[in-house]
């Protein structure tokens, strides 16, 4: 009885803990810090230095992370647990190129310390993979899918304040990233590899479809920066010189307007872990600061690190 009274005394702890941070959230990118934050994004390029300012050992294992947030002082990462990897078919089985797979979707919330406070389970069945996420003020935006191109995905809606993902549509494709529209109301959602650009209505009506004209890197998290922009994450891989299954990772950042989803910004991320990973390769989060920008992400798998790069100003 004892037992069973502490866990729920630390279960609310943890809710509380994370009620409170969302209450004194002050780093949502909206309004004036979001049109700073694409200000100052607009004047970065492949020659902006980026200092490492932190390197935040998470206390958990992160399996393999793909969409992070942040809200106050606490952040809110997606990931997908596989316990059995999608093989692929040596030709299309009934318009997919490979099998599901296995595995779990979690959406974690941890603190400046790498501690975990939360852990929820995401997804049905086949559906198990988290996609990039965002957080639009109220409320957190999460898609799952199957783990292949051309599939189903279930779009959620998160409260952080109580930590129930609330299903609010499907959708007959893989979706890999979505976010709040916050000026209209509608979602902005990217396809697998973000060939494909989707604007759904809250009730997963497809307002508007369109195909991706960059080629540059293929985007996994995106969030809103201010009213009218997004910025996305991704990389994509290319082959090395001599070596038939040897990849380069590209990393890189672009600044989208969200009406007409065109790129209005983008550059190319030359900065990696310790496991040789390009630092956009999973999970990123980009902040407005009085000194410049802040980039947090969660590039490696399992025994994870968030990194904490600064852009630093540049000198006359």
């Amino acid at each position: 009885m004892m037992k069973k009274m502490m866990l729920t005394l630390a279960a609310a702890a943890t809710i509380g803990s994370v009620t409170t941070a969302f209450a004194n959230s002050e780093n949502v990118q909206l309004g004036k810090d979001g049109e700073q934050l694409t200000e100052k994004f607009q004047e970065l390029s492949r020659n902006t230095e980026w200092e490492q300012k932190e390197k935040i050992d998470l206390q958990f294992n992160s399996y393999h992370p793909q969409g992070m947030t942040k809200i106050g002082d606490l952040y809110y990462m997606s990931s997908v647990q596989i316990i059995e990897k999608p093989v692929k078919y040596e030709k299309p089985r009934d318009g997919y190129d490979r099998t599901t797979g296995k595995g779990v979707g979690h959406l974690f919330v941890f603190n400046k310390d790498g501690k975990l406070l939360k852990d929820i389970e995401l997804g049905e069945g086949d559906m198990y993979h988290p996609g990039g996420i965002a957080f639009d003020g109220k409320a957190i935006w999460v898609s799952v899918a199957e783990y292949r191109p051309n599939s189903k995905s279930i779009i959620y809606k998160v409260d952080p304040k109580k930590m129930v993902p609330q299903e609010m549509f499907r959708t007959n494709d893989h979706i890999g990233g979505i976010l709040s529209d916050r000026k209209k109301g509608n979602l902005k959602a990217v396809s697998w590899g973000s060939r494909i650009f989707y604007e759904f209505n809250q009730k997963g009506k497809i307002v508007s479809k369109s195909k991706n004209p960059s080629h540059f890197i293929d985007y996994q998290d995106c969030e809103g920066a201010g009213k009218e922009y997004m910025i996305c994450s991704g990389i994509t891989e290319l082959p090395q010189h001599g070596s038939h299954s040897a990849k380069y990772e590209l990393g890189g950042l672009a600044l989208l307007d969200m009406k007409t989803m065109d790129m209005i910004h983008e550059l190319p991320i030359s900065l990696f872990s310790s496991q040789g990973h390009t630092i956009t390769r999973n999970p990123v989060y980009l902040e407005n600061t009085d000194s410049g920008i802040n980039l947090y992400s969660v590039p490696d798998d399992d025994k994870s690190s968030m990194l904490v790069f600064e852009s630093k100003k540049k000198t006359k």
